[in-house]
């Protein structure tokens, strides 16, 4: 796995900040870039302050917030240089979350010891487009002989785990 610094965190990553409340940056802050974004390097990670988050450049960085936390908000976040992956490699390292009360889904990085089936960033990306559909259209669901919420859950948990398109998972779950 790329080992990640101040020269590359930048660079086509993946990250989860962490809200940081009580700091207070220095005078001499490393870098402040063209939006405005000021970032502070430690030997143990970055901090970042800055008002927007999610898709940074080429990069996608989400922010662990505080539940009062609102979007454009000027926040700080805090991440560790092993808490960057890299996004634009052919590794598998990525996993999907699904909250199926709240109808979301997520790409996780993996976690040490994790059973998860993992995929590549792209291909997490695209399944996850595919599972907010699934839970947006319930139309699909007509074809099948079980309720709504019990053939959704089994066609989502195949699908985050195993590398078989939804078009066969639909397929063999008509069978």
């Amino acid at each position: 796995m790329k080992t990640y610094n101040k020269t590359n965190f930048f660079k086509h990553t993946f990250c989860e900040f962490i809200q940081i409340d009580n700091f207070e940056f220095p005078e001499n802050t490393n870098y402040k870039s063209k939006s405005e974004s000021m970032y502070y390097y430690t030997k143990d990670g970055v901090y970042r302050k800055s008002n927007h988050w999610g898709r940074v450049a080429n990069c996608r960085w989400k922010l662990q917030a505080n539940e009062d936390y609102k979007n454009q908000q000027i926040v700080i976040g805090f991440a560790k240089w092993t808490d960057f992956y890299p996004i634009n490699s052919t590794e598998k390292i990525f996993y999907i979350d699904v909250c199926f009360e709240e109808k979301t889904a997520i790409i996780q990085p993996k976690k040490e010891g994790s059973k998860n089936y993992l995929f590549t960033f792209s291909e997490a990306q695209n399944r996850i487009k595919q599972i907010i559909q699934l839970f947006k259209d319930d139309k699909w669901v007509n074809y099948f002989d079980e309720d709504l919420e019990t053939i959704r859950f089994k066609v989502i948990s195949e699908f985050i785990n195993t590398n078989k398109t939804l078009q066969q998972i639909k397929r063999e779950q008509k069978q």
